[in-house]
């Protein structure tokens, strides 16, 4: 397996770049993700995002993420781009490319780096919108807001 590219960048992603950094001739699929920003979460308004990192420690949890990608699905490549900043709604913070003989394992393999990442990766999510900034703990959880355990008014 290769990791062909691994990015954290407060610029934006190219997912493009991250499709042709997983291509060759020995692939016949290429499955990629992007997570973009969207407008609400939680029954909340969503108007910005912040993503920060210990980005020394990301990059290498990252590369043991395409590591057992590899193993687990037998693909060739895994491409990461993750954003970090501040981000608008429809930004994208995050692509995942994966390169494989097939596309069974090319979108499986995926769908896992995503969600491994979110699990195992030290970034952390800041959201802004109604009623102030939530830090958001894991998928799918929100901290609690202003005045809560790692909530605040900016």
């Amino acid at each position: 397996m290769t990791l062909l590219l691994l990015l954290l960048t407060h610029e934006p992603l190219d997912a493009r770049a991250a499709e042709a950094a997983v291509v060759d001739r020995t692939r016949g699929a290429v499955s990629t993700f992007q997570g973009v920003v969207r407008d609400h979460h939680a029954g909340r308004r969503v108007t910005r995002i912040e993503y920060s990192a210990y980005v020394p420690m990301a990059e290498e949890v990252f590369r043991a993420i395409a590591g057992d990608a590899s193993a687990r699905f037998g693909v060739g490549a895994v491409a990461i781009q993750h954003r970090l900043g501040d981000l608008a709604v429809g930004d994208v913070s995050l692509i995942v490319a994966v390169g494989s003989v097939h596309r069974q394992a090319a979108m499986e393999a995926c769908v896992w780096v995503v969600d491994e990442i979110k699990k195992r990766a030290p970034i952390w999510k800041k959201e802004f919108g109604e009623g102030g900034a939530f830090w958001i703990e894991g998928p799918g959880e929100c901290a609690a807001g202003p005045g809560g355990r790692g909530g605040g008014n900016g």
